[in-house]
């Protein structure tokens, strides 16, 4: 997928929009599955809290922490995206992500990643894919109850 400089300017803007205001930035007090996520390479940490019901869905999911732009933009972005989903369909997102931002495929592969495009250019910093990623691997250890998960 070929950006345009003023596709890169909107996805900028919007990784910044989730950054200085980040959606479900808050602790759940009684989560049904939480994980700790670190980056050791940038200093990036944040906690994942996740309420499922009795048909395996999300029905409510938040994140607090410290990190770069990109890590706090896409944890903020996936708890909008996760909420209301089955934990199958999260998993299926979760890949197709991880496969976007390392350039496995292109953002527009899969329409499911059509709110994730603005991560797509990841994929040519190598270590900007696990400030990306780290949201995204953190809520993936919380729904196998792995309490930390490191991008080391």
């Amino acid at each position: 997928m070929l950006l345009t400089n003023r596709t890169k300017n909107l996805y900028q803007e919007v990784i910044l929009d989730h950054n200085k205001n980040p959606r479900n930035f808050r602790v759940i007090e009684h989560p049904s599955h939480t994980a700790k996520g670190h980056n050791p390479l940038c200093g990036d940490k944040l906690d994942v809290y996740l309420v499922l019901d009795e048909n395996q869905t999300v029905q409510d999911v938040s994140f607090v922490g410290d990190g770069c732009a990109i890590s706090k933009a896409s944890a903020s972005i996936m708890t909008t995206i996760v909420k209301d989903k089955h934990i199958d369909e999260v998993r299926t997102i979760f890949r197709g992500f991880h496969d976007m931002a390392t350039g496995k495929i292109e953002a527009d592969e899969d329409p499911k990643l059509r709110r994730l495009r603005a991560f797509s250019g990841v994929r040519d910093l190598p270590a900007r894919v696990k400030c990306a990623t780290l949201a995204w691997h953190t809520l993936d250890a919380a729904l196998k109850d792995e309490e930390i998960i490191t991008t080391e």
